[in-house]
């Protein structure tokens, strides 16, 4: 990859204040793991690759079905019946050839997980369900890896960063059903598309600062969005000295 075509592609980030050359090689140098290539997924997937990074994995043991198609953007009708990761990861080679991606088609298993999740590097949260999500919070935990958290009901969603040993895990926060997302509700769950992708374009943006150490993370600090009356809140978080997870 030359130097005058990464200068085009990334001209316009390159413009940013503070981003430069200096950031946008720590993009091309990180890689991410994003676990779920849903609605969420496909808007932190397509933003993560846009902006160069270098590597990129996608879990996903899902295949799409025709429901999925109100939110999860990065398909189409033709690929009904296929396997979500594959098709997602061939669309980001389709939009950056430069980037590294890598699909893993299988679901995330306390059997598994420390064969198919790395022990560096960044962790994106875009599921749906608070059993594999806990299981990426722990491997996060145990490898001390930044992890970026979103979720999604109706026109409201919710976003917040761990970093492990500075900030509260997931466990921390929702290890008891009250006030969580997800809590209580039927299997299939409402969601609006554009809810979605406002809440996973968020999570990539918080993704690219944690990398390149650019602006002010959400650390201990959980953004509400409601999308319903256009308004973002925010709650100050703290860790749980009790937490199973962790604890000091």
């Amino acid at each position: 990859m030359g130097m005058s075509r990464d200068k085009e592609r990334y001209r316009r980030q390159l413009l940013i204040d503070g981003w430069g050359d200096e950031a946008q090689g720590k993009v091309a140098q990180s890689s991410v793991t994003v676990v779920g290539a849903g609605g969420l997924g496909s808007a932190a997937l397509l933003y993560l690759a846009a902006a160069g990074v270098g590597r990129i994995r996608i879990i996903d043991s899902d295949e799409l079905a025709l429901s999925n198609l109100n939110r999860q953007v990065l398909y189409g009708d033709r690929y009904i019946d296929g396997k979500k990761a594959e098709h997602a990861a061939a669309r980001l080679s389709e939009l950056n050839p430069d980037i590294e991606v890598e699909a893993l088609p299988t679901r995330l298993t306390a059997e598994n997980i420390e064969q198919h999740l790395p022990a560096e590097g960044l962790l994106v949260d875009c599921l749906d369900n608070f059993e594999t999500r806990f299981l990426l919070n722990r491997h996060a935990v145990k490898h001390g890896l930044p992890l970026v958290h979103a979720g999604v009901e109706g026109m409201y969603g919710q976003l917040t960063c761990v970093f492990p040993g500075e900030t509260p895990c997931l466990e921390c926060l929702f290890s008891s059903s009250k006030g969580s997302l997800h809590a209580a509700l039927p299997r299939e769950i409402p969601v609006l598309g554009a809810a979605v992708g406002t809440m996973g374009c968020l999570q990539a943006l918080e993704a690219l600062k944690i990398i390149t150490g650019l602006g002010t993370t959400l650390r201990n600090r959980l953004l509400v969005f409601d999308g319903l009356h256009a308004r973002f809140d925010e709650v100050e978080i703290k860790r749980d000295s009790r937490c199973a997870v962790c604890a000091p």
